[in-house]
């Protein structure tokens, strides 16, 4: 094993292996495109140079808005990431890791990172966001956190081909930094910090002097302690390395404990008891079926006692074998085989114990990439440790990525341009001077000099010539041509279309379109290098960086843990309360398990393509309005993507008017029911009293027929009367006829 020593001397050795020709010419590149961005562009000789010749100094700085642009599409929004769960049982797990990106985003400040970081990519080449742990934050529990290291203080692998620097072999990260700072941050290694000894260089490549117009962290090579006074400073190096590691994916079969074997053998018992106590019924009955047949002499009473002695046996072969059948099936019920990931030392130890190695059903060995963390402080070695995760902790956000650890800034095609700008139109300026200010040719002893120096560009002015002498002769300026007008601005123009950003998505009316459409077109097309810039090489960045986030918060978030995100584009302005790792208790009061257990969740990252990038307000709104009034979103959803104030309280009201709203609509259609019922009703009466009347009618017309057939009926009777009593006159008048007749002849 290494000793403490050579283990710092092989982190050193390292640095000073990384840091070599190729790493130098790439920093000087890019330190000179960083400094063009920060208008220190003129070098102190070229300074001292323009001031001798009497031409200004001064620069007009195009690189500027050209990387503020860059920055606000990269980063007008937050980044949003999403988790897909593996399995159905980690969708919800996978649904919290979207607001703890979240929280950890505020936590850092990531915004504030984000910005720097992209450009530090659009000026330097490449930016940085790293991912640590403060295990201090949250009363010792520990917070995840997001780190911008500086560009120019981490070393790569040369040989790495990943645009991610995943496949490289060892990243370094060396700083200079004060040994007071270093015991602030590491309290606890205070004595080997104090201890630590060491030669430090700081690597300064700017071409420009360290007293230019702007300071940068490699000018300052000072510190101060707590009394004023000099505090010594120390170089300072951590070194990520990845290591292939054997590790076994060991299948365990765990036997079950005395007690539930013991519950297992209780349960068997009732059951065969169950099935007992059925037999025994079954040969009572048998021996009664059997009894019956002796009395009704159709069985013998040996072939009884046969029948019945062959059912016992068997009764008891069956209770003995289900015996058998029902422990084992309970014991294999409750044998449960669990499934571990160990190292191969573990595995080892595992395999010297008899009893453990007896229970192992299967182990496959594999290799399992790990990054180790080395710390050293000048001669010490201050800390080693793994790290919670397969990737490295540092995530890098390139503009151009050239297939190695050295990538192309947006700023390094630029700086030409940018020379050739500030040339002319020093030049131009010099001319214009000199034509204000002329030069004169004069003979030894014909004027004053200080006199002529001092009013000759004076108007109005009286210059007195010695006589004797010729008149002073003035030196007039060549007339510069017209190309130096063409040539600002062509190399305007030039680094518009080298950068991809026009001067009309900066608001410059002279080349904005006339309609609003227009405006939106020339926003779409005049973005689609940016937009392919984030594609390709900012978006995979944020998903790497995500998948860093998982794997440490799941390391260091393992208790209940509940915080509250700020949502300030939603309804939620209040914000929203998340929990996870929420405990699960059973009726003693003991913790089992855990609800929404995020340790063990296993999902995938992605990001939110686009998210990051800027949204026109006015176009949004537009559309969301046309949405509207096609029905597809409602005025809620129109709402939340508005920047109008108390949104809250807005969505509330509309939805006790939408309530009320409701309540109206329901008391309109229980109105317009008792109406229809009250018309049904009506028409029913209607038809009620139309009924009731011709009923009326119709016992009227009965009564009246009824009359009529009485008054028949007696007036038949009465004719019947009188046709009687004409009848009994007519016999009575023929008696009388026929007595008379008689009495006549007689």
């Amino acid at each position: 094993m290494a000793k403490v020593g050579e283990k710092a001397d092989r982190i050193r050795n390292l640095f000073n292996s990384l840091n070599n020709a190729h790493r130098i010419d790439w920093e000087s590149i890019n330190q000179e495109g960083y400094d063009f961005y920060l208008d220190n562009q003129l070098s102190k000789q070229e300074v001292e140079d323009l001031q001798d010749q009497g031409m200004p100094t001064f620069t007009v700085n195009r690189i500027i808005p050209v990387v503020e642009m860059l920055d606000f599409y990269a980063t007008a929004n937050s980044p949003r990431w999403q988790a897909v769960g593996t399995e159905g049982s980690d969708s919800d797990v996978a649904a919290v890791f979207s607001d703890v990106a979240d929280y950890i985003w505020q936590q850092s400040d990531g915004s504030t990172l984000y910005s720097n970081v992209i450009n530090d990519a659009v000026t330097k080449s490449i930016g940085y966001m790293m991912v640590d742990v403060d295990s201090n934050a949250d009363r010792g529990m520990g917070e995840v956190i997001l780190r911008n290291p500086n560009s120019f203080d981490i070393y790569v692998d040369p040989k790495s081909r990943d645009p991610l620097f995943r496949d490289a072999s060892h990243v370094l990260i060396r700083k200079i930094l004060p040994k007071t700072q270093l015991i602030n941050l590491y309290p606890e290694y205070s004595a080997k910090i104090k201890r630590a000894s060491g030669n430090y260089s700081e690597f300064n490549y700017s071409p420009n002097d360290a007293n230019s117009a702007d300071f940068q962290i490699n000018d300052i090579n000072m510190a101060f302690d707590r009394k004023g006074g000099d505090d010594p400073l120390i170089d300072y190096i951590e070194c990520y390395e990845k290591e292939s590691r054997p590790y076994w994916n060991v299948f365990i079969q765990i036997p079950p404990t005395r007690e539930a074997l013991q519950k297992a053998q209780e349960q068997v018992d009732a059951q065969l008891k169950e099935m007992s106590e059925e037999m025994e019924v079954q040969i009572q009955e048998l021996q009664n079926q059997l009894q019956q047949g002796v009395e009704a002499g159709e069985v013998l009473p040996d072939r009884m006692q046969l029948e019945i002695e062959k059912a016992v046996k068997q009764n008891e072969a069956q209770l003995a074998k289900a015996s058998e059948e029902m422990l084992a099936k309970a014991q294999q019920e409750l044998v449960v085989t669990e499934n571990q990931v160990v190292p191969d030392k573990v595995y080892k130890v595992m395999l010297k114990d008899e009893m453990t190695a007896n229970y192992i059903v299967d182990a496959v060995k594999f290799y399992k990439k790990i990054v180790k963390l080395t710390c050293i402080v000048g001669d010490q070695l201050l800390k080693e440790k793994d790290l919670p995760t397969s990737h490295y902790p540092i995530v890098p956000f390139t503009y151009k990525w050239t297939g190695t650890p050295f990538p192309l800034s947006a700023v390094s095609p630029l700086v030409g341009k940018q020379k050739e700008i500030n040339k002319a139109h020093q030049l131009m300026v010099h001319n214009a001077s000199l034509g204000s200010s002329l030069r004169w040719m004069y003979e030894e002893g014909s004027v004053d000099t200080a006199y002529w120096e001092k009013y000759s560009s004076a108007p109005g002015a009286l210059l007195p010539v010695n006589s004797g002498y010729e008149t002073p002769t003035p030196v007039l300026p060549m007339q510069l041509s017209n190309a130096f007008a063409n040539i600002v601005e062509g190399g305007k123009n030039e680094m518009e279309y080298l950068a991809g950003i026009w001067s009309n998505a900066m608001g410059n009316p002279s080349e904005q379109s006339e309609t609003y459409r227009g405006m939106l077109a020339m926003d779409e097309y005049g973005t689609r290098r940016v937009k392919q810039w984030m594609k390709s090489s900012i978006e995979p960045a944020l998903v790497q960086l995500g998948k860093v986030v998982k794997d440490y918060s799941q390391a260091v978030y393992k208790a209940h843990k509940v915080f509250r995100l700020v949502q300030p584009n939603d309804l939620q302005e209040e914000g929203k309360q998340v929990e996870m790792n929420i405990p699960i208790y059973n009726d003693m009061g003991e913790a089992v398990g855990k609800y929404l257990d995020y340790e063990t969740g296993k999902f995938d990252v992605k990001i939110v393509a686009g998210s990051t990038l800027p949204v026109n307000r006015w176009a949004y709104l537009a559309e969301l309005k046309e949405l509207l009034k096609l029905g597809v979103v409602d005025d809620i959803a129109v709402l939340a993507e508005t920047d109008v104030r108390q949104k809250t309280k807005i969505a509330q009201r509309k939805s006790l008017y939408a309530q009320m709203q409701g309540q109206i609509a329901e008391l309109e259609e229980k109105v317009k029911d008792q109406d229809g019922i009250m018309q049904t009703l009506e028409r029913q009466l209607v038809q009620s009293g139309i009924k009731a009347k011709v009923m009326q009618v119709e016992n009227e017309v009965r009564k009246s027929a009824g009359d009529a057939q009485l008054k028949m009926r007696d007036t038949a009777r009465g004719m019947a009367s009188d046709r009687e009593q004409t009848a009994d006159k007519l016999r009575l008048i023929e008696q009388q006829a026929k007595l008379q007749g008689k009495a006549n002849g007689s």
